[in-house]
Order: structure tokens, then sequence, then C-alpha cells
């Protein structure tokens, strides 16, 4: 199979009561990876992501601990299913899933990566204050508003798709001075516990570095793509764990990942985990990110091949084309 691979992992938002509970009915190694991860949080997280409660899948402190698990799923089953190791010419993941990412390059193992994911967490959750927006402003046009109100810059995930982040009332300003400046332009609040990726959870980052400071990372086995500068992550621990701190409070460069990965002639996607849509079972979700990845192809001009591995489904019909 010659291709050049990004594998691609979302973010919170994508998390649904049910994910994962068709690859562990099938995959002895989605099985292995549940019973480490629940030995890990000390709880049962294959039936908190299969059973619920519902409404604790969305809370931060119980999502991120799923959802990479879950991601993580999408992967082991992928590979059990080929019969082989599958690695990418390149990874990165949105926000959260960008510990995934460096799980899947090596550079942490799964037990590390779903602790520290738990300590996230629980710290943006505990710690977390303020809300989130998403508006369909340019960055620059994103930038007047966010300084006229308080408000940071929280996410780029396309040219016309700025995320902004703040306390709830300067996020009022910032929809009122949307409303009078641009008046075409969208603002829809997102359903967060928190101003992540903002000023606000300079806190948290600041408890969470002592986490980072004593997990061990190793040099991962092809470039992730970090969600702080766009760019690979360097080959020293240490790197790694500057731009994982700086990741809470600064905005997802996910413009600049996809714009280098893009750049390095990389255009057949895989997306790993989570789903979304109105359906109940897996089989009935889609893949998160396929659409701004699909937009900004055509901002780009530039041709993909796109496969979502969120269900099992997905992963048997993917798994035919890695196939000798």
């Amino acid at each position: 199979m010659d291709k050049k691979l990004l594998f691609i992992f979302p973010g919170q938002g994508c998390q649904y009561l049910g994910m994962g509970k068709d690859l562990f009915q099938k995959y002895k190694s989605v099985q292995d990876l549940y019973a480490l991860a629940s030995d890990v949080l000390g709880y049962d997280i294959a039936k908190l992501s299969f059973e619920g409660p519902e409404d604790q899948i969305h809370l931060t402190k119980y999502t991120q601990p799923a959802l990479v698990t879950h991601q993580l799923a999408c992967y082991y089953a992928l590979c059990e299913e080929s019969g082989k190791s599958i690695l990418p010419e390149m990874a990165s993941g949105h926000s959260l899933g960008e510990y995934t990412a460096l799980t899947v390059a090596g550079a942490l193992t799964a037990e590390e990566s779903i602790r520290l994911v738990a300590q996230r967490g629980e710290l943006m959750s505990r710690l977390g204050q303020g809300a989130m927006l998403a508006t369909t402003l340019t960055l620059s046009d994103a930038e007047e508003i966010a300084s006229n109100s308080y408000c940071s810059i929280a996410g780029i995930n396309l040219p016309d798709q700025t995320v902004l982040a703040g306390k709830e009332h300067d996020l009022e300003q910032a929809v009122s001075l949307i409303n009078d400046r641009f008046p075409k332009k969208r603002a829809i609040p997102l359903k967060t516990e928190g101003a992540f990726h903002s000023y606000l959870m300079m806190e948290a980052a600041i408890e969470f570095n002592e986490h980072l400071g004593s997990t061990s990372f190793l040099i991962p086995s092809f470039p992730v793509l970090s969600n702080y500068n766009g760019k690979p992550h360097g080959n020293d621990a240490q790197s790694i764990r500057s731009k994982l701190f700086f990741q809470l409070f600064s905005p997802v460069q996910w413009v600049e990942c996809m714009t280098y990965a893009f750049d390095k002639s990389i255009h057949d996607i895989y997306e790993f985990g989570g789903g979304i849509g109105s359906g109940i079972e897996p089989s009935e979700k889609k893949p998160n990110l396929k659409g701004m990845i699909k937009k900004f192809s055509i901002y780009l001009k530039q041709e993909i091949s796109y496969s979502g591995i969120i269900n099992l489904e997905s992963v048997m019909a993917a798994a035919g084309q890695f196939k000798d």
C-alpha cells in the first residue's frame, strides 16, 4: 500500500454513550485496553462508556479518558483486524486528540496517556470557568472582536472558523460586537465546562505541568504535529512537555497543522474515534472532523482521500485496504 498516511484524532464534543461497545465485543486488544484503562483510572471505564450514566460521560474529567481510550481502541482494532501494525507518515490530534497521536507514535504508553488525560480533564473541570464560542469569523476579524471584549482566540479551525473563549459576560459582549460589525457572521455557543485554550486555563496548566514533569516521554516514531505551533514535536521529552503545557491556554492551531501536512503532500487521511450525529448506535455515527477537513481541502484546492475509523463497520472496511 503505497500511501502517505495522516492519522488524526478529534477532541472533546464527539463522545457519546455506547462508544466502543461494538469493538469491545469483537477484539481482544480492545478488551485488554479497556481493562488497562480501568486499572489506571480506578473505575470501570468500559461500563461508563457503554452504559453511562449518560450525564457523566459528558463531564470533562470523564470525557477525556473515555475518548482517548476509544480512539486507541479504534486504532488497535484496525491493527488486529488487518493483522499488522499500521503506522502513518504523520499524525495530528485536535486538542485532546494530540495525546492519542503521541501515544500511537510511541511517545507515551497507553497507560501513561490515559493517566495524563484523566489528570488534565480533572483539572480543567475543577478549575475551569467561562465558556467558548464558535464563529465564522476570519482570524483577523476574530482578533478585532477579542481585543475589545477581554476574550481569547481559542482555536483556528478553518480560515473562516475561529473559536473565542472567555468569561460568560465577555462572550456576550463579543456576540454583540459580532452582530454590529459582522452581521452576516454566525456565533454559536459551545457546550464546554470552561474557556479551554484561553488565559482562564492558566491555573489548570500550572498544576498540570507537575504531572507532565513526572511523565516519561519517548521520541515519537513519526512526526506528531503540535497544536501549539502547527509543527512536529521535537525529539526530546522536555520540548514535548513544554508544548503540551502551552497547549492548555493557547489557541489550537489546526489550520497550521493541516497546512503543514498538506504541504508535505499527505492527503490520505484516517480519523480515529468518537462520533457525531443523532443516531444512537455506533454504526449510525459520523466522523467529527471530516467536514472541517473537506472544507479545508477545497480551500487549498487539494484532493484528499478520507476514512473515518470510528466503529466496527468502518474498522472492517478500512482493514481490507491494509491487508496484503
